[in-house]
């Protein structure tokens, strides 16, 4: 059952058990009777604002460095957002039939469960959940508190630990707010949307003006690195920006009509958001040369200051509120992934259940929250970029490749959207081409990278493949778990049971 359905205290009741085998349930009744279960309530805008929230975080304001640092001119930086955009769309499409095909909770994880196993499915759920979901959110927690400390620091960069330290205050504060009350987050969540959309705008339209003006001498290929190794790293920064296009089957179930509003849904989306990208870096080269965009670490800010003089201070508190809300994003549907690879058997309990009096995922939320803290411990927001980027593309290519494979395994499976064979190995090629190439440019965040993954094996191994467990294992790992019930007093709903 989704943390949605149970925080409604008006039209639910609930009464927990603990059992003799120490294992926790809970029942929520509706007001008429019955299970309250997820309806299909979602339209085709709301699907939109899903993906373009989704979407539309930190990454714009972050990637225009990194983008640029790896391409060395403005224009095949622009190209790079372009491509990336192209990129995410042909990605989105080729979920678009896995997510008609198959109805699931859980988007690839499910995907792949199905088409793989179990083995290949907690891999992609140990990526995203102990890798790229608190990896994500330390980056934005970065740009974040880049933003808020640079107008302090406007002749040089913001110290390193005092970044650090309000990245740590940003995540705690919207662990509380996430813990203590959903109705609280999601508010959260629709206030700050608007303020980075707001922030967008008026950067697009300032820039528009600036190319009325005829301001465009740093639209050129001056200076272009074309080294091949470098051309994907600066993908890794472009793509990071597009990041979440397939958040939108994580809740598929919910979508008014799936098989007509999900493609069009992700054709809307997608297009948008490219549009919304490239404008904007258009709009930060019509007034910054590539020297200032690579010396700043705010490059919203650094445009601010030329762009609209006295009232500058505007846009880093829009970016502020912008990746603020970002974090909070992130943990607000986080407990999703622990949902389904719980109704699998590959999730620990505890991180499934709900706190009995607040109506909040709170065991989730708080390991989502101290793994960003943990990745914290490195303040270099590109590395992480790189971190989160070889895990990321190289588990949803994973995901992609069902596609063909389930053409050739179950061709008779029911195929409401079917997507010409063309699309996926374009998609496949190039995600061969972003994760194999920077093993050579990046080898130590790469290294990193595949270590994190690699964790995942004796993981599995002790806690998923090994049933016979001794007695005083699954005593120890049962005490464990009911101490954490009762410091936190969470159960489990009924609809998690295995």
């Amino acid at each position: 059952m989704e943390t949605e359905s149970l925080n409604r205290k008006n039209s639910s009741r609930k009464s927990s058990v603990v059992n003799g085998n120490g294992e926790a349930a809970a029942k929520v009744e509706a007001d008429g009777g019955g299970e309250v279960t997820l309806k299909a309530k979602m339209s085709l805008i709301n699907g939109c604002t899903v993906i373009v929230g989704s979407i539309i975080g930190s990454g714009i304001f972050v990637s225009p460095t990194g983008v640029l640092m790896y391409t060395g001119s403005v224009n095949l930086a622009l190209i790079v957002w372009v491509v990336s955009g192209i990129f995410s769309m042909v990605g989105a499409y080729c979920y678009a039939e896995l997510g008609t095909m198959i109805t699931k909770s859980g988007a690839d994880y499910a995907y792949i469960m199905e088409t793989f196993g179990p083995f290949m499915a907690f891999i992609r759920l140990w990526i995203e959940c102990m890798i790229v979901r608190p990896c994500s959110q330390a980056i934005v927690a970065l740009t974040f508190s880049v933003y808020v400390l640079k107008p302090f620091f406007p002749e040089c960069t913001p110290p390193e630990d005092a970044a650090r330290l309000l990245a740590v205050c940003c995540i705690l504060i919207l662990t509380f707010v996430n813990c203590w009350d959903v109705k609280w987050a999601t508010a959260v969540q629709d206030i700050f949307t608007y303020a980075k959309l707001l922030a967008l705008f008026i950067i697009i339209a300032s820039g528009m003006y600036q190319l009325y003006l005829g301001h465009t001498e740093y639209f050129t290929f001056e200076n272009t690195d074309t080294k091949v190794t470098s051309l994907a790293l600066s993908f890794y920064s472009g793509l990071f920006a597009y990041n979440g296009w397939n958040y939108l089957n994580f809740i598929i179930e919910e979508l008014k009509d799936p098989v007509k509003n999900l493609p069009r849904a992700i054709a809307i989306s997608c297009i948008l958001v490219t549009l919304v990208y490239v404008l904007a870096n258009v709009s930060f080269y019509t007034i910054l040369s590539p020297d200032e965009v690579l010396g700043s670490q705010a490059v919203a800010v650094t445009y601010a200051e030329r762009a609209f003089g006295a009232i500058a201070w505007t846009i880093p508190v829009f970016v502020a509120l912008s990746t603020f809300g970002a974090v909070n994003g992130i943990l607000l549907t986080s407990s999703r992934l622990f949902y389904a690879g719980a109704n699998e058997g590959q999730m620990p309990e505890i991180l499934t259940m709900i706190q009995i009096q607040r109506f909040t995922p709170t065991p989730a939320v708080l390991a989502m929250a101290l793994l960003s803290m943990l990745y914290l411990t490195v303040s270099d927001i590109f590395a992480l970029i790189n971190y989160v980027g070889f895990a990321t593309w190289l588990s949803i290519g994973v995901a992609v490749l069902c596609l063909p494979w389930l053409r050739w395994a179950q061709p008779n499976l029911p195929r409401p959207i079917r997507v010409p064979l063309i699309f996926p190995i374009v998609y496949l090629l190039a995600t061969v081409f972003v994760t194999v190439v920077p093993m050579y440019a990046s080898p130590v965040e790469t290294g990193y990278g595949i270590l994190m993954i690699l964790s995942s094996i004796p993981v599995y191994l002790v806690f998923i493949a090994w049933k016979n467990k001794p007695m005083w294992f699954q005593k120890t790992m049962g005490g464990f778990t009911q101490a954490l019930q009762k410091m936190m007093m969470v159960v489990r709903p009924k609809s998690s049971s295995k």
